[in-house]
Order: structure tokens, then sequence, then C-alpha cells
């Protein structure tokens, strides 16, 4: 498992993330097997959210149900939740992020979360609310590092007015077959092009300058929740025939090489996985050691259709 360091969270991470979003309905077994599968494979980075599972906090709760983890076991492992997504509006204020952060820690039976995300930008923002609930629960030991998610360049500044905790994440939908985050700036100023269009005011830049970790969610998705493109022959053939190429000469599965073209790239972005099954992290684990080269990179980038000019 390829695996990135963050200073700021003083600590080695894994380049693949576990995410917790569909665990709700599986059986305690099923998901002490698939954390610990993850483990085993070298995952260290867990993802919650509190609206995850249907009910709020539903998915922390059965992980806390499901999982127990010694002390020592607990500091090895970053868990991370977000906050800010209630029925039908986002929510930053200072009361909201910390009692969500407390019903969080309760749920999922532990006394810190490593970082919370601000999960979706809430465009009634108020910085020092935001500063205020951070202060809070960082100097009450309920959360020892700070990130966004979906959040642009400058919604970041804006934060950063008020915020003084560094903000050392941003987690954005990112794969193969929706990467505009690349696609754009390999076109820019290319006018008449669609690609050409910024759509995160130069996040992969801004994220590199500041060193502001990425995370990918979504990494098999061909678009917003658009399907999987991993052996979808119809819509993406020239793209699948490429994954089975390199997946044969590098020895790993086609989804292992969708994650090793996401890990590839120097900004160090981790993967998120949806997935239920150890197995399929352990496809991604294996994935993420393959290194690609530059020829086989852009291969992989103009089969999913995106331009080379």
């Amino acid at each position: 498992m390829k695996t990135y360091g963050i200073p700021a969270l003083g600590r080695d991470v894994s380049s693949v993330v576990l995410g917790l979003m569909r665990i709700a309905k599986m059986e305690d077994g099923e998901i002490a097997a698939l954390v610990r599968g993850a483990l085993g494979s070298g995952v260290n980075v867990l993802d919650h959210a509190d609206i995850y599972g249907g009910e709020r906090h539903r998915c922390e709760a059965r992980f806390g149900e499901a999982v127990a983890l010694s002390p020592g076991e607990r500091e090895q492992i970053v868990i991370q939740s977000k906050v800010g997504i209630r029925k039908g509006y986002f929510d930053f204020s200072a009361s909201h992020i910390v009692s969500t952060v407390d019903e969080s820690l309760a749920a999922l039976r532990t006394d810190y979360l490593d970082v919370l995300l601000l999960h979706r930008p809430d465009t009634l923002v108020e910085p020092e609310e935001v500063a205020a609930a951070f202060d809070a629960l960082h100097a009450a030991g309920k959360v020892r590092h700070f990130g966004v998610s979906n959040h642009t360049p400058g919604q970041i500044e804006l934060l950063k007015t008020a915020v003084r905790q560094p903000l050392v994440v941003n987690q954005v939908q990112l794969s193969l077959a929706h990467a505009p985050m690349f696609a754009q700036g390999v076109a820019a100023n290319m006018a008449g092009l669609e690609q050409s269009v910024s759509r995160d005011n130069g996040l992969l830049d801004y994220s590199r300058i500041n060193k502001m970790t990425l995370q990918a969610w979504s990494p098999f998705q061909a678009g917003f929740f658009d399907g999987v493109f991993v052996g979808d022959r119809e819509r993406f053939p020239a793209l699948n025939a490429v994954l089975d190429e390199l997946a044969e000469t590098h020895g790993v599965t086609p989804s292992g090489i969708a994650v090793a073209w996401i890990t590839r790239h120097p900004a160090n972005i981790q993967v998120v996985l949806g997935t239920t099954k150890p197995e399929r992290v352990g496809e991604a684990a294996a994935g993420s050691d393959v290194e690609l080269s530059r020829e086989e990179w852009y291969r992989l980038f103009t089969a999913a259709g995106h331009t080379l000019p």
C-alpha cells in the first residue's frame, strides 16, 4: 500500500481510504470483517459523515456497534467525519457543527475525531461561526484536525479569514471518467472546447501549493452517480480495453489500475472507496502500489475521452 506523509497530521496515511457510507444494513460481523480486512491491507484512514445511512449518524452508529478498537488500535487509525448537510439545506453554524460532532463521537464510540470535514459549501457561511466551532472542538480535544469537502480555492480562502487551524484535507469527486480537475488544466485557454472550462477555479494547483491533501470520492463513477465505468464496455469500450491491458501488464485488476491512475499523480491524492467487500479493498491497495509511466497515464486519460491538444 502506497502511503503519503501529511506533516499537518504528523503521520503517514494510506493512499486508499475506506469510506463507510454503505454499512447501515450490514450485520456486525460483516462490518467488522470489512474494517479488519481494510486494516490488514494497509488502510489506516476511515471515512464517515453524519448523514450516511439514511438517518443521522446511522452508519457511524453501526461502526461503533460492530467494531471494537483497542486504545492502541485507535491511535493508529485516522477516523474522519463530515458535517454541514441537513435535510433541505446546508448549515455551518457553530451550534450545529459542535452538536453534530458530539453526536458523531457518541455514535462512533470514540473520544475524538482525527479530522472533521465541512461536507458541502454553505453559501450562507459566516467564517467566524466556523472558527468558533473549530476552536471549541479543538480546545476540548474532540477534533484534532480540520478540512473541507467539495470546496473551491475561494471558499477555502474565505474560511481562512477567521479559521486559525490548518485546513488539511479537501475531499472532491474524481475518477478517470470524471476528471475536470486534471482535464481543464491540460487544455487551458482553448476557446470552444468544453474541457477548457474551469469548474473548480484551479483547485489542483491550489491544493499542491498549499499542501492540502485531496481525497477522491467516487473513484470508479463515470459522473455524478452515473454508473461505474470499469467493466462498462458499452459506454467506455476504449477505456476498458486499456484498463484490461494495463491490468494484465501490472498484475492487478482493472479497478486497481483505475486507483493507480489517481495515486500516480504527484499531488498525492487519496482514493476513497465505498465498497462493502474486503477483497475490493485489497484490489485497490494493490493498485495503489502500481507506478504507471507517463505514457500509460496519458493513454488512460485519452481513452477516457479527455482531449490532449
